[in-house]
């Protein structure tokens, strides 16, 4: 059994029921819509978004129906929001597949965007899901922040550690917060625990989202080398930052300056990011993803056990072991 899999365990009967209940939350009257999000179904991920809901909720009291509208509104809200990112960033594939705006253009990408967000906030709305609507509604308002945020900083290149963890706090931890957030509002779960369960889902996505800096940086198993895409698109992450604030002012200049005008020069792509390994910026974003997660499972402990709990421990390992 694959660890992604042993994760899935405790809830594979709940994520069987979810799929065709989502699939009926997508439906429209619309044929070419129907065609569209038939595409959106098929390509779909490993629904880390769902399970993070289903695995909060099993391991604080019963899955319920207003479980299933929490699962259901975040992830119609996620999809929306990557729709409009392939549209912001005029990317044309996402997970190895055509985007959405590379098969049916930008205005008809927009409008299915704009169908989702519609249909969850109709699914919270019609099922009386307000204290779900506002934590995802909440979500989405910072993952917009966060996103502006960071062309802001790319443009001026001045970005600080602290800065950079509000960043992705906001733009990759805020989801997966919601989704635990969500998940424990659904069984009743005491204020208290939903607090808890809310950083829990932050610690787990910043680590998350360290891990993914860390890869741009790591040997890729399919060119061989690391892709360096990050540097390219001046995203300023962990260990560039962390380089860039224990250099020379003379060091400093120079990275500033390749960042920003080599970026499609790979060479000095190549030769940044050997800077950026030799220097230490790695080891410690290593390090600062480690301590996250063990936030992470340090808030676990203080719930009784079960297989739920466990799978979400899993779920924390997976987050900073993961190879892709």
């Amino acid at each position: 059994m694959t660890q992604f899999n042993k994760i899935k365990e405790p809830i594979a009967e709940d994520l069987q029921k979810f799929e065709p209940y989502f699939r009926t939350m997508m439906k429209s009257r619309a044929p070419l819509l129907n065609i569209i999000t038939n595409y959106i179904l098929k390509r779909k991920g490993k629904q880390m978004r769902p399970m993070f809901v289903f695995l909060t909720a099993r391991m604080l009291g019963q899955v319920n129906q207003s479980t299933f509208h929490a699962a259901s509104l975040i992830e119609l809200m996620h999809t929306a929001t990557l729709i409009h990112d392939d549209v912001v960033d005029d990317s044309y594939m996402r997970r190895g597949l055509f985007s959405i705006n590379a098969l049916w253009r930008n205005k008809i990408a927009v409008l299915v965007g704009d169908y989702l967000l519609s249909r969850g906030l109709l699914l919270a709305i019609n099922n009386d899901e307000y204290q779900l609507l506002k934590v995802v509604s909440e979500a989405v308002r910072e993952m917009s922040e966060g996103e502006l945020l960071q062309i802001e900083k790319a443009r001026k290149l001045d970005i600080t550690e602290e800065i950079y963890f509000e960043i992705i706090r906001k733009k990759t931890a805020v989801l997966l917060s919601a989704c635990s957030e969500a998940g424990a509002l659904s069984v009743g779960a005491k204020e208290g625990v939903i607090q808890k369960m809310k950083e829990f889902g932050t610690c787990v996505g910043i680590a998350f989202q360290i891990r993914d800096d860390i890869f741009d940086y790591s040997v890729n198993g399919i060119t061989g080398k690391p892709s360096g895409n990050d540097i390219r698109e001046k995203k300023m992450t962990l260990p560039l930052i962390y380089v860039l604030n224990n250099s020379t002012p003379s060091d400093r200049r120079i990275m500033i300056s390749s960042i920003k005008n080599n970026k499609s020069n790979n060479n000095k792509v190549k030769e940044l990011i050997k800077y950026v390994v030799n220097n230490g910026g790695i080891k410690y974003a290593e390090t600062r993803m480690r301590e996250y997660s063990g936030k992470a499972t340090e808030i676990l402990a203080g719930f009784p056990d079960s297989q739920s709990k466990e799978a979400l421990i899993e779920f924390v390992k997976y987050t900073i072991e993961r190879d892709k």
